[in-house]
C-alpha cells in the first residue's frame, strides 16, 4: 500500500511537473513570437504606405532628386538632400564618438587601476541615461554659441552643433561596448605579450585590440545606427533646411527630422505629404538593415579568421 502512495505521488508531481513546463515552453515562445510578430506587422505597414507614395511619385525622382519640398507648391520628392544631412551629421558624429569611445575602452580596461575604474564607469553609464532631448537643448544653448564664436557665419541651427553633441551622447557606447569585448579576453594573450618584452601599450594594441575585435567593430556599427536613428538632437539642434550641402556650418535636416516635422499633427491623413513618412522611414530602415548585414558579416568573418 506503502509503495503504491508513493508511486501514485511520483506521478502526479511528474505530471504537474510537465504541466509547468509546457506553460514556461508555450510562455517563451509566446514571448519570442510577439516579437517577431511585431518587427513584421512594422514592415507591412512600413511597405504598404510606400507602395501607396511610390504609385503617385517616381521612385526614380524619390531616389536622384536633388530637392525635398512636399510640403510647398510646386512639390518636389528628391530625398538626396535628406539622406546628405543624414550622413553628414552619422560621419562626423562617429568621427568624433569612435576614436574617443574606443581609446576610452582601452583606458579602462588596460590601464586604469579598479579604483579609478569603479569612478569612469558609472560616470559614463549616466551620460548613456541623459535624455536625447537634453543633449538637442545643451547643443543649442552651449555647442552653438561657442561654434558661432569661432565661425560667425554659421547657422544658428547647423549641422557642426547636432554632430559634436550626438558624438558626445555615442561616447558611452563605444566605450563600454569595447570595453566588455576587451575584458572578455583572456589574460594569458597578455600574459604572454608581456613575457615576449612587450610595453602595456603594445600588448594592448596589438594583442587585445585585435582579439577582440569582433565586439568593437559590433560597437562601432551600433553607435552609427544610433546616430542614423537618432531623432531629438537633429530636430532640435541641426534645423529644418533640406539641403544638399557639405558645409555642417549650415542648417540642415535629416531623414528623422523630416519625419517628426511632418508628425506634428498639421498633415492631413491619407495625403501624398502624409505618405512620405513611411517612404522615409523605409529608406532608413532599409539603410539600418543594411548595416546591421555588414556587421554580421564583418563579425563572422573576423571570428572565422
Amino acid at each position: 500500500m506503502m509503495n503504491i502512495n508513493t508511486s501514485n505521488s511520483a506521478v502526479k508531481k511528474t505530471k504537474n511537473g510537465f504541466n509547468a513546463e509546457k506553460i514556461v515552453y508555450y510562455g517563451l515562445t509566446l514571448c519570442a513570437l510577439i516579437s517577431v510578430i511585431t518587427t513584421i506587422a512594422i514592415v507591412v505597414t512600413l511597405l504598404v504606405e510606400t507602395f501607396s507614395f511610390f504609385k503617385e511619385v517616381s521612385i526614380f525622382e524619390f531616389l536622384t532628386g536633388n530637392k525635398w519640398a512636399p510640403l510647398f507648391e510646386p512639390k518636389h520628392f528628391g530625398i538626396l538632400p535628406l539622406l546628405s544631412g543624414t550622413l553628414m551629421v552619422t560621419v562626423i558624429s562617429g568621427a568624433l564618438a569612435i576614436p574617443t569611445g574606443l581609446a576610452s575602452a582601452i583606458y579602462l580596461s588596460e590601464f586604469a587601476s579598479e579604483k579609478t575604474r569603479r569612478i569612469i564607469k558609472p560616470t559614463l553609464e549616466v551620460l548613456a541615461g541623459i535624455p536625447t532631448v537634453v543633449y538637442g537643448f545643451f547643443a543649442i544653448t552651449f555647442i552653438t554659441p561657442i561654434i558661432r564664436y569661432f565661425f560667425p557665419e554659421a547657422d544658428f541651427f547647423n549641422a557642426l552643433s547636432a554632430s559634436i553633441v550626438m558624438g558626445i551622447m555615442l561616447i558611452p557606447m563605444v566605450s563600454s561596448l569595447s570595453e566588455d569585448a576587451m575584458v572578455a579576453v583572456p589574460k594569458s594573450l597578455r600574459e604572454a605579450g608581456f613575457a615576449l618584452g612587450s610595453t602595456r601599450l603594445e600588448v594592448a594594441t596589438k594583442i587585445v585590440v585585435p582579439a577582440a575585435f569582433s565586439g568593437i567593430i559590433a560597437s562601432f556599427i551600433l553607435a552609427l545606427s544610433r546616430a542614423i536613428g537618432e531623432t531629438m538632437i537633429v530636430a532640435l539642434a541641426a534645423g529644418a533646411s533640406p539641403k544638399l550641402t557639405l558645409n555642417p556650418l549650415e542648417s540642415i535636416q535629416t531623414m528623422t527630422g523630416y519625419i517628426v516635422q511632418v508628425s506634428l499633427g498639421d498633415t492631413p491623413y491619407g495625403t501624398i505629404e502624409y505618405k512620405t513618412i513611411f517612404a522615409v522611414g523605409m529608406s532608413l530602415f532599409v539603410i539600418t538593415f543594411i548595416m546591421n548585414i555588414i556587421s554580421q558579416y564583418i563579425v563572422k568573418r573576423h571570428r572565422e579568421g
